[in-house]
């Protein structure tokens, strides 16, 4: 029987899932470190993790029966993709599930730190009735920047145009501008002009540090500051001192640099304590809705991939899109993408007698992916493909 381990407090639907395939399925709450989570993956075939487990090269290399690993979750930065790819691991995560989640706290913390919802709500809770409308502003007619136009930074832009604000945005990336959105050709282009700034970049590497004093010093004077994207992209301390200078008029964090493995776990950050300051532990994507919806869009491409070999939206592998077939042998055979396999695949087969009913092929960098439907293979038809210098995996599914 095929197990899985599932981490971080996913989803329950990921697990009903995966146990309706006829899996084993142990679930964990916390994540692992890497000593922890190359011993509790002996014997385990499939992984499903959120943003805190790093599934690094030393643990890939002791995980020699994992097949398949699901970052429930946008990013993947957690998971070396390449090593992955070079040991036939297949890596899927859920691009598009919490997009609308991330984009409706985006907008709720512009419109509480707009109007310093924060301030008035501990003015209260003090017993202070502190009834004024100083540096509270309406978002209608202010000016949205957002910093990467990706899933969420396009959906924000069209949300944010219906309440009001205008909306340039940056990209490294070209992009179609939607609505009445206008391109910035420069970061520095757009911190001139917003009162609002957003970040929603990606994970890679390049985007470290991209966002500190520098770039604070060059906002307007008195506009908000949003991050909900990676942690690592942003200088904190400055962000800090911009704050208490009043240069930021008010910021929400959703993201850090180092974040606490567990729930209940204590949390440290020089953000604490600031006043119109908001500070959320990660939970940029976490509503019920989306959680379900990521569960339920990981669980089933993990699923398909073993049932038949499917890759679509595999983050590090080729994409081939399979319907079963029952009435045959399937081998989905993963390699490195060098002249002539699909040759001597088809070489092989025929040596042995084998009929290929269907065949198709995809790369993707260095790694080949060729699945090919044949009538009735034999044992040593798959040694010899397996013992090619090529092989990298070979999985036969019927």
């Amino acid at each position: 029987m095929l197990r899985a381990l599932l981490l971080e407090n996913l989803h329950p639907q990921a697990r009903t899932i995966l146990e309706a395939a006829g899996y084993e399925v142990e679930t964990r709450t916390g994540a692992l470190d890497e000593s922890e989570l190359s011993e509790a993956l002996q014997g385990v075939h499939l992984l499903g993790i959120r943003s805190k487990t790093q599934v690094t090269e030393a643990v890939l290399e002791s995980a020699t029966d994992l097949i398949a690993v699901g970052a429930y979750c946008i990013g993947t930065n957690q998971i070396d993709l390449a090593a992955a790819a070079a040991r036939g691991v297949a890596v899927f995560n859920a691009p598009f599930s919490n997009t609308r989640s991330v984009v409706e706290i985006a907008l709720a913390d512009i419109i509480a730190l707009t109007r310093r919802l924060t301030v008035l709500d501990k003015s209260m809770h003090d017993g202070i009735w502190n009834k004024s409308a100083d540096g509270s502003h309406e978002v209608r007619g202010r000016t949205l920047g957002i910093v990467g136009y990706g899933n969420i930074g396009t959906q924000l832009s069209v949300l944010a145009e219906n309440l009001g604000m205008s909306v340039v945005f940056y990209d490294t990336q070209e992009k179609l501008a939607l609505g009445n959105a206008r391109r910035a050709e420069t970061l520095d282009e757009l911190l001139d002009v917003a009162d609002v700034v957003t970040l929603h970049v990606d994970g890679r590497s390049g985007n470290a540090g991209m966002f500190g004093a520098q770039q604070f010093a060059r906002m307007k004077p008195g506009a908000i500051f949003l991050n909900l994207s990676r942690g690592f992209v942003v200088d904190y301390a400055a962000l800090r001192d911009a704050v208490l200078d009043g240069r930021v008029a008010g910021a929400a964090v959703d993201v850090f640099p180092v974040e606490p493995k567990r729930k209940g776990d204590p949390f440290e950050s020089e953000l604490r304590g600031l006043a119109n300051v908001i500070l959320t532990p990660h939970t940029g994507g976490s509503t019920e809705e989306a959680q379900e919806a990521i569960g339920q869009f990981v669980s089933n491409k993990l699923r398909d991939y073993l049932n038949t070999g499917t890759t679509t939206l595999s983050v590090n592998l080729p994409n081939l899109t399979l319907e079963p077939r029952p009435a045959v042998q399937r081998i989905a055979y993963l390699h490195r993408n060098v002249p002539g396999v699909l040759a001597a695949v088809n070489q092989t087969l025929a040596e042995h007698g084998a009929n290929i009913e269907a065949q198709l092929l995809a790369t993707r960098g260095e790694v080949g992916y060729v699945v090919t439907d044949a009538g009735s293979v034999e044992e040593t038809v798959l040694a010899a493909l397996r013992s090619r210098p090529e092989s990298i995996r070979l999985r036969v599914l019927s």
